[in-house]
């Protein structure tokens, strides 16, 4: 693993995600900081995706008893992702580099999850955020498609090419 990240550092990130839009103010999110190596091996062995070395991970979690209910109890999903979001810019702004493995909705990364971290029923993971001090700098990039801008309503006839893409949780 590579050198650890200061505890100050990682609180800095949560703070950020803590900062973030949430529905009703509902701040349904719970995070679980894990900085133990068999931890973090045992998330590497169980997610195929999560198979990076970094000495920090930070479990973003949905607590149902908290997020917004009715017909949009749904919404924590965008609560916590906005949460997510905040850490990855916060990450980059202090000099760290951040990676988003999602975790829900596929259920065989779900159940691993709550298991290895002893997450109760009424809480689901939503994605893992790897932080670590960057091996490299890369450039700045944005990956706008000016064929998917719109000006004042949607132009159903545009045409796109369709990537193919592999079907998650199915692999």
């Amino acid at each position: 693993m590579d050198k650890q990240v200061e505890k100050d550092m990682i609180m800095t990130l949560l703070k950020a995600a803590a900062a973030a839009p949430t529905a009703a103010n509902c701040q349904p999110w719970e995070f679980i900081v894990i900085d133990d190596v068999e931890k973090l091996l045992e998330i590497k062995d169980k997610l195929l995706f999560a198979r990076y070395n970094a000495p920090v991970a930070i479990v973003v979690c949905g607590n149902m008893k908290l997020a917004f209910k009715g017909p949009g109890k749904e919404m924590w999903v965008q609560d916590c992702s906005a949460a997510i979001e905040n850490i990855l810019i916060a990450a980059t702004s202090i000099g760290l580099g951040s990676v988003w493995i999602g975790v829900y909705p596929i259920e065989r990364n779900i159940k691993p999850v709550k298991n290895i971290f002893n997450i109760p029923e009424h809480v689901t993971p939503l994605g893992i955020v790897y932080v670590g001090y960057p091996a490299e700098e890369k450039e700045a990039r944005t990956r706008l498609d000016e064929k998917r801008v719109y000006w004042q309503e949607y132009e159903p006839r545009r045409k796109h090419r369709a990537k193919d893409k592999p079907v998650l949780g199915h692999y």
